[in-house]
């Protein structure tokens, strides 16, 4: 068989789940049997800079957050044009709207469409509007939509999505990128003033209402009133100290010298390193990246039930209802209780697990063989 180009689309390239998501698959992607280009809606960003050091074309629309640019939409048609995918791929919302109509109005048919998320935020009303549209558009328009989770594949669903043409691939790891330099854990360890002895929990996502940072803190000033030595630490863009809400959460709670806010960084192996303990408190999520990384990095995790944790997790991790911070703490201090060894063995359990069962390799070649089905269906 020919080689298959594949166009992805995608609304940015900052370092986030679906942008990691792509730069993981990008990776994987055999060069023989595919030939690869990235457009971002907007910026390159960090994570196209490093889809650039595989060797991969990317190119930036340069398009304003939240602001349509007819403009920039006929210039993605051109692009579409000229390039003359097999297969288009898109990434998120906003995305799968604009590269979806520029990818058919360019007479490229295989469209392929991506949702990276169980529910929608009702405040984003802007987000919402689209998520709407899209579903209206999923019965003729996406030969395929390609579900993060069957989380999200039951939501959307419920949205009007056409449940005919959904299918769900599940995010993957190569265990390979999860690893700490003993060195480097320490340095950091030190960095964050945590003492050899110190119990360290801590959470990695960016500051939003989904993260459920507000619930880890409740969570938290719950954890410290039996076990007044353990510290905190916070990871994800906006997670620092310049958030003022954050900072007042802490306050009223008096949990300021448990806490260490790192904010957005790009050493998230050495991050999870110097936990003791991982606990992702969300409220939603599609497939838990957070969790599944902290899982490949051997850490006993505790964790809400949102998304897909579950089938994520199996047995492997300590999980609890969303949004209920007693319950988030019952399950992070039954861990604490736990002597090191149990811990590492959680820890171990947590890394075959995600290793066996959510690969790289195997979400790979589920998206091969989408786009294998999708061209044979084309030309039949």
């Amino acid at each position: 068989m020919p080689k298959i180009k594949v166009t992805h689309i995608i609304t940015g390239l900052d370092a986030g789940g679906a942008e990691m998501m792509l730069y993981r698959l990008l990776s994987a992607t055999d060069s023989a049997a595919f030939t690869s280009e990235v457009i971002s809606l907007t910026d390159l960003g960090p994570v196209g800079r490093r889809i650039e050091q595989l060797g991969i074309p990317v190119r930036a629309l340069g398009m304003k957050r939240g602001i349509p640019s007819p403009s920039a939409f006929l210039r993605l048609v051109s692009w579409l044009r000229q390039s003359q995918p097999d297969v288009m791929q898109s990434w998120m919302y906003h995305a799968d709207l604009i590269g979806g109509l520029a990818a058919y109005w360019a007479g490229r048919r295989n469209i392929v469409w991506n949702i990276r998320i169980a529910a929608v935020p009702r405040q984003n009303k802007l987000t919402m509007a689209i998520m709407r549209i899209n579903a209206a558009l999923s019965h003729w328009l996406p030969k395929r939509i390609v579900c993060v989770a069957e989380a999200a594949k039951q939501a959307h669903i419920g949205y009007g999505y056409d449940a005919k043409r959904m299918v769900v691939i599940p995010n993957g790891l190569d265990g390979e990128d999860f690893t700490a330099k003993v060195e480097d854990t320490a340095a950091l360890r030190q960095q964050c003033g945590f003492s050899a002895s110190d119990t360290v929990i801590g959470w990695v996502g960016r500051f939003h209402p989904d993260k459920g940072q507000d619930n880890f803190v409740k969570a938290a000033a719950i954890v410290v009133a039996s076990h007044p030595g353990t510290k905190f630490v916070l990871v994800g863009r906006g997670c620092d100290a310049r958030n003022a809400r954050l900072r007042d959460w802490l306050a009223v709670r008096s949990l300021e010298r448990h806490f260490v806010l790192l904010g957005e960084r790009q050493d998230i192996p050495v991050c999870l390193a110097v936990m003791d303990v991982f606990c992702m408190p969300s409220s939603n999520e599609g497939f838990p990246n957070a969790l599944a990384e902290a899982m490949a990095m051997g850490m006993p995790c505790v964790a809400t039930t949102a998304g897909d944790a579950a089938i994520l997790a199996g047995d492997a991790a300590v999980l609890v209802e969303p949004r209920d911070e007693r319950a988030l703490a019952r399950g992070l201090m039954d861990v604490l209780s736990l002597s090191p060894e149990k811990r590492r063995q959680l820890g171990q359990r947590a890394k075959t697990r995600v290793l066996n069962e959510f690969s790289i390799a195997r979400t790979e070649r589920s998206f091969r063989t989408l786009y294998e089905d999708i061209l044979m269906e084309s030309r039949a």
